[in-house]
């Protein structure tokens, strides 16, 4: 008898579970489900902190409309002020220009994340002056206008600003729509990749871009390899360069991902590994450290 008043007491009336499972349905499971999106959403690095894929691209625009301005006094804090003897030695190696005999062998060459010209410049300065060649052509991409800007007005002070030999994109480096495939001869980087959304779906579309043969070109800010340096080097990084960003540019945070983006970039053998992935074949060891390591030059050449 007690067992059949219990069933009767629990069984609910059939128009009440109807609506309970209408309403569990469309609403007891909603929070439910966006919670589960929210925990499975892709995140990725932003300087120590982790943040959802779909937030670092802004976050990162945001620190470089910041700079845009003292680009060239953060690369000076960054690299204890040797960044531009690194920038002369990256293009020196890469030798712009060294076939461009004739119009059907002009250099092609692509700079990402370059938007103040500073690799673009020294490309056509070495193309013209060292190999004679007056024919290459540099195409700067950037995601961020504001850096593209500040290039614009630097090419003002050049021979090249309405020569025809530069020009200038907004483009996001994961999505080169505007780059056809096998179209490059050179595609290089410079102190940018480290702050991509997703190195491996950049690296993937500098392959695509490329003619067999051509080369992608890498400098970066990276690891150092001397313990005893790599104490100072850190000690200057995060004691130093975040509070002379405040006094100097008046922005302490943005100098502070900075220096956080280079403690979370790959080591300089991952990146090798990284490269690889994406088809290339590393020349040599596929990497050259400069000053013990602050910085390192990566290479990678698509098969032909």
């Amino acid at each position: 008898m007690s067992l059949r008043i219990a069933s009767r007491r629990l069984r609910l009336p059939s128009q009440c579970s109807r609506s309970l499972a209408r309403r569990g349905s469309s609403q007891s499971f909603k929070p439910l489900q966006e919670a589960s999106e929210k925990h499975n959403a892709k995140t990725t690095h932003f300087g120590f902190e982790t943040v959802p894929e779909a937030e670092k691209e802004a976050r990162v625009g945001k620190v470089f409309s910041s700079v845009a301005s003292s680009y060239d006094t953060m690369n000076d804090l960054m690299s204890l002020g040797i960044h531009r003897l690194w920038k002369d030695h990256f293009v020196r190696s890469l030798n712009p220009g060294s076939r461009a005999a004739s119009q059907d062998q002009a250099w092609s060459i692509l700079d990402i994340a370059g938007g103040t010209g500073d690799i673009a410049f020294r490309m056509l300065d070495h193309a013209t002056n060292v190999n004679g060649d007056n024919l290459t052509k540099v195409t700067i991409s950037d995601i961020n206008p504001d850096m593209l800007e500040e290039g614009k007005k630097r090419s003002l002070q050049t021979p090249y600003a309405n020569s025809g030999r530069i020009d200038f994109k907004v483009g996001n480096a994961e999505k080169l729509g505007f780059v056809a495939d096998n179209s490059i001869d050179l595609y290089t980087v410079a102190f940018g990749i480290r702050n991509f959304t997703d190195k491996d779906v950049a690296l993937r579309e500098a392959f695509r871009v490329l003619k067999p043969g051509g080369v992608f070109a890498c400098l970066e800010f990276s690891h150092v390899d001397s313990s005893l340096f790599n104490a100072f080097y850190k000690r200057w990084s995060f004691g130093a360069i975040p509070l002379i960003g405040q006094v100097v540019a008046g922005d302490r945070d943005s100098y502070q991902y900075l220096v956080e983006s280079i403690e979370r970039f790959p080591t300089q053998k991952e990146f090798k590994a990284m490269i690889q992935k994406a088809g290339f074949v590393t020349p040599g060891v596929g990497y050259e450290n400069l000053t013990g390591g602050i910085a390192a030059i990566h290479k990678g050449i698509k098969p032909v």
